[in-house]
């Protein structure tokens, strides 16, 4: 399956960010998420699967959405020819910044067999990203410093060489100051956080971790134009995110509490 679709998941996320960069700088965030909803569902209706929504575009954007429970593809049911698959996607991930005309606004799309990814409902949850090198050094549960001081000895470090990426909100200030206080430095990002989340799993980014409290994150791996491989994210006891990259194949572990 995943050698027959690629190409065709490609087509899905070139399209949407085809129409979508038709808006961009114009300051109108709900028309940039429509436009490029519109063309994901165009075609992914296209595709020769029996496909089922299962992560959704962002209610809270109070946007049109891809819906979880959507069915797409050519087919409604599967067969022996047309395979049953689960879907996630986020049409148009950091619909501000695509409004305002700044970087790193991205399509997001993931595909799986059927009950091959999370279910995850549009919430708020801790998370915690960090490389494959710090792949179970980490606890979602621990405090910053303790993460921080166990990244850093992975990564044959001294905590204050760390980089920690961190979405600009006035309920992560808590957060903010415990990193500092660590000794580690911050990297504020206004909008996009599953794209900083993989820039910490890519050598050269300058990132060695994402993190915040409380977070409206989507738990979605990605599918972009660039990359030739697809992720699955399933169920686990401690969730991991798969990342297929071109300059670092690796894995963003990223635990959660159940």
């Amino acid at each position: 399956m995943e050698i027959e679709l690629s190409l065709e998941f490609v087509r899905v996320v070139e399209e949407a960010a085809i129409e979508c960069a038709r808006t961009m700088g114009q300051g109108e965030r709900q028309l940039s998420d429509h436009v490029a909803v519109q063309a994901m569902r165009k075609v992914l209706d296209t595709l020769p699967v029996a496909g089922t929504v299962v992560i959704g575009e962002g209610e809270r954007d109070q946007a049109p959405m891809l819906f979880i429970g959507e069915k797409v593809g050519l087919k409604k049911e599967y067969n022996d020819v047309i395979p049953e698959i689960d879907i996630a996607v986020d049409p148009l991930e950091g619909t501000n910044l695509c409004a305002m005309g700044a970087p790193g606004a991205i399509t997001v799309l993931a595909a799986s067999e059927h009950g091959g990814l999370l279910h995850a409902p549009d919430c708020y949850m801790d998370k915690i990203v960090v490389g494959p090198t710090a792949k179970g050094a980490v606890d979602i549960e621990a405090p910053v410093a303790e993460n921080l001081r166990a990244i850093a000895r992975r990564l044959e470090r001294d905590v204050a060489d760390l980089v920690v990426v961190v979405l600009d909100r006035p309920r992560h200030q808590k957060l903010m100051d415990d990193i500092r206080h660590a000794g580690a430095r911050i990297r504020l990002i206004p909008d996009g956080d599953l794209s900083a989340g993989t820039s910490a799993a890519v050598r050269g980014t300058g990132a060695q971790s994402q993190t915040q409290p409380s977070s409206a994150i989507r738990l979605r791996p990605f599918f972009s134009p660039g990359d030739s491989r697809m992720a699955s994210l399933r169920p686990a006891p401690a969730a991991a995110l798969a990342v297929a990259s071109r300059s670092a194949p690796g894995r963003i572990t990223m635990p959660f509490p159940s």
